[in-house]
């Protein structure tokens, strides 16, 4: 009951911004909503019934938070492709397939989300994804840009329409053109104010989003020739949006009559993909830009998208997705739950009802503009050079997604960009057998250590988008504001899709007061330079060298470094024999040691370090992270370590415990041993011994010089290093004041 009204209390507080955000999404969502459905093929109003009803229904069933519904950019081309394959000649009729199709979409939509198949949106590789978003940007770009310079009559598939661009820009100086000067001029000047509008610095004039800006001034000129011009209104009834008298009660009735044809099941499969996708992808980013950092249900998000496209279907609308940019904007203007999709909604009928007139004044070649820089910014040149920056190989599987999609459909281009991937993959490590061979074995090992309660979580022979499902599924199980390490030290190959992921995952939980750490991808060979490149034990090896391209990991202890004036050395190390005089290392191979941080005189050192222990099939190899303090004096010989298995294996070894009688509790909780006793038992004075009693446990041994400290048998995360470093300089601080001649000359007296 106390929940209830704590909920209900939060609600209502929240209720202001959520109908202001609503209202400000609102005024983006009609325009996109008419020039969405416009460049679909079908009537305007389709668009603002699939806003309306998508929100309505996910509002009221939806799994989300903050994410707005409505018509997507990744359909246009799906819908386009439907309605002109479904015609026959005929796209009125074609549009009603469509509408039968999408209902159909809905139903297989909610078998997805109540089978929990939300997760398949992890198989797709994300260089796909974005060259598919990429195909999609240039086919909207293709098909618009002539309308919004006034011709419409150009037609064809997105390649012919973009080699028809420079034909339309000259028929704009050609005199039979003259008559549609005024309508292309709108939609220059609106896709002007599109390009311009972000770089305006005026806080009142940012209040209203750029497109209903060219809504409200495009309706303004009509108004202008109306009342205050001599001369007849130039921009023709054709080129203007045809909004039906009775909007809420001609709804067009779906044709469900060519339902068991193979295009039209091929539509529905291409619709239903296609929205999923997009959905899941919107979801996730939305999720990352919640103030309140709550986690999406997907799978219930999907079943009430399903029912938003049936009911959008039968009432005429176009499908109902989870769209990105109008999320971003609810955010951005305080939308805190689902009640600002909702109010999103509330605000379109009003605008409908109230400005039926006025919207059916609004040119198509403003709408086109919208859709021309919305598609520009899908498939810009950055985006190609960003792709490129993380390797040769994303480069081609992003050029083959393009390719394939605009040449074929956005379902080929997806499977073309998954066949790229696979191949490049094979190649990469010059293997079938290591996919084919541990695709279907568990790969994923987690626990949860008892000392600090950190999640550990080691992942071994491969991980890409093939598998990547293994490693989120546990990852998803752990609180986000617990700390987790990741070690890849038993994986031949990482690829992008999965780094991209992860540091989704690092985000959130640093949101959360958590800590998500990343190890063990130093030790491979990368594809570029790029902190998130493909990285393999196999490939690039004569290209990139190890340590030349520092992980996050890596950049973070060189951080740590820079914050201590100190120094970083990411390079690995051989022929290491300095910790050969360690009891923990006589009987193990050190292959290397790298990511080393130390100060200037090399008295402090932190380093991971790559040794084995055992032969043939009992060979183990383990990596960790030490820490070496040179005292610069004579200490005693001594190792020290909490009670546990291996200390009695030590005991068995002829090892003996070293009491110290005057800390009982301190001899319970500690294994100490040496060669000396008498001198250790002097050494371990009152103030070192409550040091020990009182901080964290530490495998700490003393050379007789040089102390050595480690926590685990894995490579400690950055949060574990700067736990370790100032437990090791509060160490060092103690022992120096420990005046080791004068324990020796005690230990005399006490002989003689």
């Amino acid at each position: 009951m106390k929940d209830f009204k704590n909920n209900t209390s939060q609600f209502l507080s929240s209720l202001p911004k959520n109908i202001f955000s609503g209202f400000v999404v609102s005024l983006i969502a009609l325009p996109l909503g008419l020039g969405l459905a416009l460049a679909s093929e079908a009537p305007p109003i389709s668009g603002i019934i699939a806003s309306v009803v998508g929100g309505i229904v996910v509002a009221v069933f939806g799994g989300s938070n903050v994410t707005i519904t409505g018509p997507g950019n990744g359909l246009v081309v799906v819908l386009l492709g439907a309605i002109t394959t479904l015609a026959d000649g005929d796209l009125y009729q074609g549009y009603l397939f469509t509408l039968a199709a999408i209902i159909c979409s809905g139903i297989l939509m909610i078998l997805i989300g109540v089978l929990r198949l939300g997760i398949l949106s992890d198989f797709f590789p994300s260089s796909a994804i974005q060259g598919m978003l990429a195909a999609i940007g240039i086919s909207i770009f293709a098909k618009q840009f002539h309308v919004m310079i006034a011709n419409t009559g150009v037609k064809g598939d997105t390649v012919s329409l973009l080699v028809d661009i420079p034909g339309s820009i000259s028929m704009l100086f050609s005199p039979e053109y003259r008559h549609l000067a005024v309508a292309a001029a709108v939609g220059i000047i609106s896709l002007l104010i599109m390009v311009f509008y972000g770089k305006i610095r005026n806080k009142y004039l940012q209040l209203v989003p750029a497109p209903m800006w060219i809504v409200l001034l495009v309706i303004g000129l009509s108004y202008y020739y109306e009342f205050f011009s001599s001369e007849i209104y130039p921009i023709s009834d054709k080129l203007l949006v045809q909004i039906p008298n009775k909007v809420f009660s001609n709804f067009p009735s779906p044709d469900f009559s060519s339902v068991f044809q193979f295009k039209f099941i091929g539509v529905v499969l291409a619709i239903t993909l296609i929205s999923s996708i997009e959905s899941l992808l919107s979801i996730k980013a939305v999720d990352k830009l919640d103030p309140e950092k709550r986690r999406s249900n997907t799978n219930k998000d999907l079943r009430a998208l399903g029912i938003a496209s049936i009911v959008s279907g039968f009432l005429g609308g176009l499908n109902v997705v989870t769209v990105i940019a109008r999320s971003s904007v609810n955010v951005n203007n305080g939308g805190a739950n689902r009640s600002s999709n909702f109010f999103h909604a509330t605000f379109l009928v009003l605008f409908v009802v109230l400005f039926q007139d006025q919207l059916s004044r609004i040119p198509l070649t403003a709408l086109a503009a919208i859709l021309v820089y919305t598609g520009y910014k899908l498939a810009a040149p950055k985006n190609l050079k960003d792709v490129a920056k993380i390797g040769k190989e994303q480069l081609i599987i992003f050029s083959a997604t393009i390719i394939g999609t605009i040449t074929t459909n956005l379902i080929s281009g997806i499977l073309i960009g998954i066949l790229t991937t696979l191949l490049i993959h094979f190649i990469l490590n010059k293997s079938i057998m290591l996919f084919g061979r541990n695709l279907f074995k568990p790969n994923v090992l987690m626990f949860k250590e008892e000392i600090n309660g950190t999640y550990f979580v080691s992942v071994k022979n491969f991980s890409s988008f093939l598998n990547y499902y293994k490693l989120k599924r546990n990852l998803d199980s752990i609180p986000e504001d617990s700390d987790i390490v990741i070690d890849f030290s038993l994986c031949d190959f990482v690829d992008y899709t999965v780094q991209e992921s992860l540091f989704g995952y690092q985000e959130a939980f640093q949101r959360k007061g958590g800590s998500f750490e990343i190890t063990g991808l130093d030790k491979h060979g990368t594809s570029s330079e790029h902190p998130m490149a493909v990285r393999s034990l196999i490939s690039f090896s004569k290209k990139f060298k190890i340590g030349s391209n520092l992980t996050k990991r890596q950049q973070d202890l060189q951080k740590v470094s820079d914050d201590f004036v100190w120094n970083y050395n990411s390079i690995k190390q051989e022929n290491i024999t300095d910790l050969n005089s360690f009891v923990f290392f006589k009987t193990k191979k050190i292959h290397y040691s790298n990511n080393n941080i130390y100060n200037n005189d090399s008295s402090f050192k932190i380093s991971d370090v790559e040794f084995s222990e055992g032969e043939f099939i009992a060979r183990k190899v383990i990596r960790t992270t030490i820490l070496t303090i040179d005292l610069q004096k004579e200490i005693p010989k001594f190792t020290l370590d909490r009670e546990g298995l291996i200390e009695y294996v030590y005991k068995i070894a002829g090892f003996k415990d070293i009491l110290i009688e005057s800390h009982p509790d301190f001899s319970k909780r500690f294994y100490l041993f040496g060669e000396n006793e008498e001198n250790i038992k002097l050494f371990f004075t009152n103030q070192l011994v409550l040091f020990f009693e009182s901080n964290p446990y530490y495998h700490i041994e003393s050379n007789g010089q040089t102390l050595l400290l480690m926590r685990k048998e894995r490579v400690a995360s950055v949060k574990e290093i700067k736990a370790l470093l100032d437990y090791g300089i509060r160490l060092e601080k103690i022992m120096s004041q420990i005046d080791y001649n004068e324990i020796l000359l005690k230990s005399l007296q006490i002989k003689s």
